[in-house]
Formats: C-alpha cells, structure tokens, sequence
C-alpha cells in the first residue's frame, strides 16, 4: 500500500477504477448524443460510439480479469495489482487522447480531463510512477497537438461549438501545451505530497492504535487477575459472615447482628462488582465464544422465573410475549440468558412499586429482536449516547440506586456484538425507557 487510503487494498482500489470508469463511458455516450442531437456540434459520431464500446468491452474484460484473479477471496500479488493498476491508468490516458483527436482536438475543453486522471494517479500510486504518467500525458497530447497543427493527423473541427482553426495557431498551440504540462506536474507535486501527508499521520495513527490495543491488553490481563484474587478473598470473608449471620458459632446481640448483617450486604455486593468485572474483562480477552445450538424460548423462560419474585415484592406487573415459532437459535446461552437477565432485572430495579415491565420477543428475518419496556425513571437524554460504557450511570440512576456496578449494561453490549447482533436503547415516551437487541438466529449471522 503506498499512498493514499492505506487500508484499502490494491484490489479494491483496481474495482473503484472500474467503477469509476462505468460513469465515464455513460457520460461519453450521452455527452455524443447530446452534442450532436440536440446542440447541433458537427463530430464524428461513428469514431465516437466505437471507441465507446471498445471501452466498454476493455472495463468488461478488466472486471472479469479481476474476479477471476481474487476469486474465493484470494488476494493477487501487490506488484501484479499495482501493474494492473498502472496499465489501467496508462490505457486510460491513451484513450482520453483519442477522444479528443475525434472530438477537435486542443478546442475540445474536455482536455481538462487529464488534470482528473493525474488526480487519481497520485492517489493511487506512487510519487514517481504518478510523474511517468504525467509525462505519458504530456507526450500524447503534445504528439496529438502538434501532429494536428502540422498537418501529420487529420483535425476534426467542432463546428457548431469551435470551429475557429485554433489547432494552426502556433501561439495558442505552444502556449497551452505549455499551461497543460505545468499544470498536471503540480496537480501531482500537489497530490502526492497531500498523499504522503496523509499516509504518514494515518501510519502514526495506527501505531498509536496499535500501542493503545497493547497498553489495554495489558491492563485487561492485570484487571483479571487482581479481580480474581480479590474475589477469592472476598469468598472467603463472605463464607466467614455465612456463619456468623447463621449463629453457627454462637448466638449473636441484635446489635452484633445489625453490624454483622451490613458487612455481609456490602460484601456481597462487592463479589457480584468484582463478578461482573471479571466475566467482561474475561470476554474482552478471549474475543471468540464458544456457539451452540440451545432453546431461547427456555432461556427466556428462566430469566423470567427468575426476575418474578424481585417483580413480585414491587407489585410491578412483569408481562411477556414470545412469538410461538421461536426456539433454537445459535449462541452462548449463558451469556444469552444473563444478558438478559440484567435488562429485565435494571427494569424492574429502577421501576418504582406498582409500575410495568413488558419483554416482547419477536423474529425478523434471520434475527430474533427483544424488547424490554418499562415505567421506570427513564434516562435522560444526555445520558442515552453514554448508558453502555463501563461504569458509568446516569445520574437519576445513581439517586435511585446507589450500590449499582455500571457494568451490567457494557457486558450486555459485548455480548449482543460478539453474538453479531446490536442493542440500542430509547425513552419511553410514557414514561420509563425501551432497551432492545437483536440476535441472530443462525451461526453464518453471527461473528463466531
């Protein structure tokens, strides 16, 4: 890759060429017509047309050259593309010339048009290959130029449009051959030295990127294993208050049990931050999941089973709709079920008593999309675009609840994307807010 647009491979910019080149034979085509139909421009139709369908058939053939060279995704040899890539460019000149020599010549103004093809030249190719087809331009329109005026080449006026002889003009005809080589070596000086520019702080950008990736990997290795060695204590510590609360070492004062009952709720809640610290760290990590066929339906089902007593204590009516044909799907149904679990359960926590939560779960094509709504406090709207980064909570939530990790939402947003599907969220405009996601159903959908 040399220039411009690093992370675009040679193939793909050889198919952009292609591309490009499909608008320009549509423009030659009706840019004859129209001049010579409708402006009343005397041409020579028929040269015009055939050159038309001999770059027609010449894209046909490149496109199919290039299927076949990058077929079952193989990519070609950088030297083989990039001399494809010079060939097309280097055709391409010598066609814009012969257009203008049935087309008048230096009096036809699309002559502006090799300032375009030095454009992507530069871009797509290196400082000195973009001055050799600079030249190549110059020699071909100069040859034409010159072999018109000294009577070498046959000139075809542009009567109706410019029919004023300018071709015998030495004046003119120095003059502009002059403007026209000037020109196009600094449209690439120009160019290329943007390219260049551009390459070098997209290469310092990726290098930043690359050492950031490395300084998080770090960090993500350093986070597991801290959160695990503090989770094994706080297991232990939680096992210890198990007993005392228990009054299995001996009877407890009220007192003894008020203070014994805080430390075990603080620590539990401790466990289930360092928890779920642990499984996203652990998913940010390993980056593959391990997909099988398992029942969404009865996912759904015990996540449900699950979320109904906490509903229950609330009198928060928990209401559901499955649609019938929905059952087996491809994915990692733990992570699945607590990714569900923890939306339902944010709805129900931040729902005040006598309020509504609804899950409605339908299939779309190849995808199953869940939606969780609710009653609750909602989310203010400068809050909406930041709820699924790691730890951070809105501040109505954090008023409303004040043990809360911040992490439930960022694990239920890698796990919906490494299962290939997405998740958004949106204010209810009843009241409350709307978390949906999608998955899909079959493992080709997915990123496994």
């Amino acid at each position: 890759m040399e220039n411009l647009l690093k992370s675009t491979s040679l193939v793909q910019r050889a198919y952009w060429l292609i591309r490009l080149r499909w608008v320009a034979i549509a423009a030659l085509a009706l840019a004859t017509f129209g001049a010579s139909e409708f402006m009343g421009v005397s041409l020579q139709t028929s040269a015009l047309y055939t050159l038309t369908t001999v770059l027609l058939v010449y894209n046909l053939i490149l496109h199919e050259l290039l299927r076949y060279g990058t077929r079952g995704g193989k990519e070609p040899s950088e030297g083989r593309i990039g001399g494809i890539l010079t060939f097309q460019i280097s055709a391409d000149l010598f066609i814009l010339a012969t257009i203008l020599h049935f087309s008048g010549g230096i009096e036809n103004p699309f002559l502006l048009f090799f300032a375009f093809h030095m454009i992507i030249a530069s871009i797509l190719r290196s400082r000195r290959q973009s001055y050799l087809q600079a030249t190549l331009a110059v020699v071909l329109f100069g040859g034409l130029v010159l072999l018109e005026a000294a009577g070498g080449l046959e000139h075809y006026e542009l009567r109706g449009f410019a029919g004023h002889s300018l071709y015998r003009d030495r004046m003119y005809v120095l003059g502009t051959l002059f403007v026209f080589t000037v020109t196009l070596y600094l449209i690439v000086y120009m160019t290329t030295s943007i390219s260049e520019q551009l390459r070098r702080h997209q290469e310092g950008l990726e290098r930043a990127n690359a050492q950031l990736r490395e300084k998080d990997q770090v960090k993500n290795e350093y986070v597991l294993r801290v959160t695990h060695d503090i989770k094994g204590h706080l297991a232990a510590v939680l096992s210890c208050l198990d007993l005392l609360i228990g009054e299995m070492l001996g009877p407890l004062n009220p007192k003894q049990k008020d203070f014994v009952g805080r430390a075990h709720r603080r620590t539990t809640r401790c466990l289930e931050f360092i928890t779920a610290l642990l499984k996203l760290t652990r998913m940010k990590l390993t980056g593959r999941l391990e997909f099988e066929q398992f029942s969404l339906k009865k996912c759904l089902l015990n996540t449900l089973a699950l979320v109904q007593n906490r509903a229950h204590d609330k009198s928060i009516m928990l209401r559901h709709h499955i649609d019938p044909e929905i059952d087996l799907i491809w994915g990692e149904s733990v992570l699945i079920e607590e990714t569900i679990a923890n939306i339902l359960l944010n709805a129900v926590r931040y729902t005040p008593d006598g309020g509504r939560v609804e899950m409605d779960v339908r299939q779309d094509g190849t995808f199953v999309t869940i939606r969780v709504e609710d009653t609750g406090i909602g989310i203010p709207e400068a809050d909406l675009p930041r709820i699924f980064e790691e730890f951070y909570r809105a501040d109505n939530a954090r008023a409303t609840e004040r043990d809360g990790t911040g992490l439930g939402l960022a694990f239920a947003k890698q796990a919906v994307e490494r299962h290939g599907g997405r998740i958004w969220v949106e204010n209810n405009p009843a009241g409350g807010s709307v978390f949906s996601f999608t998955l899909p159903i079959h493992p080709e959908g997915n990123g496994s």
